[in-house]
């Protein structure tokens, strides 16, 4: 493996989540540099960081990037490039990287395959059927019971995934991806899957393929409106610790984490980086509803503020195949919420070009971070680029602390609300949900 410098690190990603990690990593004594490609309009302003124009699909300008500036490490944050081998690219360049192969990151890039590894390694997940055409499709419906879900077997940037309450509303979902081609190839193979019921659950495990640590517990709201409604996103809001008995605890990992690191190591494919499980806590016990081969978004928001550990050295030790050395400490005296804030017309479009207002002013506030994601520089001033374009992140003694601040940071009059509340961050025309933390999870005791 190629010796950089350890205080450099490569950061590829322009979203939330990149922008977390920059600000988290620039706290580390160990860390004296950050690069981060392409980034966006809020890690350019962050300590120690810097924006390089590269794209996260630049696999050869990035490795090339990281062999000229010395680069230590290199965390990968979005699913693309994972999906089509960067980090195989990296270490095959002798760099250290965080983050899965190509082969072990299918476990999120193929819904199909990870379902399959589901049930070769006896992992619980829900009943489900692989269609590549209609007639298919509508035989796992009706097999079902028309009240299931359809997923696009490929990334789709977390909204490729109806929950149908009807078997007319399933076959217009697969009819969606299959024929119409809503989702790309992402949709030409989907998933009917048995619909769940119970809270879901956020677990993130740190990984070098055979010793794991885990992030706090987290809870994240995937629908656009209050209540759990409206379309699928990529996250609206998120908060964290939440908390399980120790029941649950014992059944999601040795039900789930350990058996699917256990199970990637015998297949010849140890996965490294992030191990994501999505769960949903049913009455017969923890259940997967999805793998995710990154850190999550918006669940890194809350997870990181929350670690007392040296993230940089964390990673590092992930990367290197070390893991065992070091270990994950959290302030348990501390809540996080995070409340996203999207543009106009997000998910099926986005509005583009309105300023940002108020972030100086929130910057000022003491516990509260936002981080920026669909935003862009534009002669000195920030602008909505996107469609989820911040995450507003509180952190406090309690959660209900932490949500109190993370909506008072929020200039509502900027939605063209009829309040009076204070000055906040915000933009023209922006969407975000009122309910996020708003109750925790109960767990079942199974």
């Amino acid at each position: 493996m190629t010796q950089g410098d350890p205080g450099r690190i490569l950061i590829v990603g322009g979203d939330a989540r990149a922008h977390a990690l920059a600000w988290i990593l620039g706290r580390s004594p160990t860390v004296t540099r950050i690069d981060v490609a392409p980034g966006n309009g809020g890690t350019a302003a962050e300590p120690k960081a810097r924006n390089v124009p590269i794209g996260v699909m630049d696999i050869d300008a990035l490795v090339a990037h990281a062999l000229a500036e010395d680069i230590g490490l290199t965390v990968i944050s979005p699913e693309d490039p994972l999906a089509v081998g960067i980090v195989d690219r990296f270490r095959d360049a002798g760099l250290a990287v965080f983050g899965p192969t190509a082969a072990a990151a299918r476990l999120e890039s193929s819904k199909a395959w990870a379902r399959a590894f589901m049930v070769r390694h006896r992992i619980p997940s829900p009943d489900f059927a692989v269609a590549r055409d209609l007639t298919t499709a509508e035989a796992a419906i009706r097999r079902m019971g028309g009240r299931c879900v359809v997923k696009a077997d490929g990334l789709a940037a977390g909204k490729g995934v109806v929950v149908a309450d009807s078997a007319e509303e399933a076959m217009t979902a697969a009819r969606a991806m299959l024929v119409d081609g809503g989702f790309g190839a992402a949709g030409e193979q989907v998933l009917i899957e048995e619909r769940l019921e119970g809270p879901e659950l956020s677990v993130m495990a740190i990984t070098d393929g055979v010793h794991y640590r885990l992030l706090p517990l987290a809870q994240d709201h995937k629908r656009l409106m209050d209540g759990d409604t409206g379309p699928n996103t990529g996250g609206m809001g998120s908060y964290a610790p939440v908390t399980v008995t120790p029941k649950v605890m014992e059944r999601i990992l040795k039900g789930v984490v350990e058996p699917t690191l256990r199970g990637m190591r015998d297949e010849g494919h140890p996965f490294s980086g992030c191990l994501f499980c999505g769960l949903m806590l049913t009455a017969s016990g923890p259940k997967v509803i999805e793998f995710n081969s990154r850190l999550g978004d918006p669940e890194t928001q809350v997870q990181l503020p929350l670690l007392t550990t040296d993230l940089a050295e964390l990673l590092r030790a992930a990367a290197e195949g070390r893991l065992g050395e070091v270990q994950l400490a959290v302030d348990e005296d501390q809540a996080a919420v995070c409340v996203v804030l999207a543009s106009d017309g997000y998910p099926e479009s986005s509005r583009k070009g309105d300023p940002i207002r108020g972030l100086d002013a929130v910057a000022r506030r003491v516990g509260v971070k936002v981080l920026q994601a669909g935003s862009r520089l534009v002669e000195g001033d920030v602008e909505t680029n996107g469609g989820r374009v911040l995450s507003v992140v509180a952190m406090a003694g309690s959660l209900q602390q932490a949500r109190a601040k993370a909506y008072d940071a929020i200039d509502r009059r900027l939605k063209d609300l009829d309040c009076d509340g204070p000055t906040g961050v915000g933009f023209a025309g922006m969407q975000w949900r009122t309910d996020i933390a708003d109750q925790g999870p109960q767990p079942p005791s199974a």
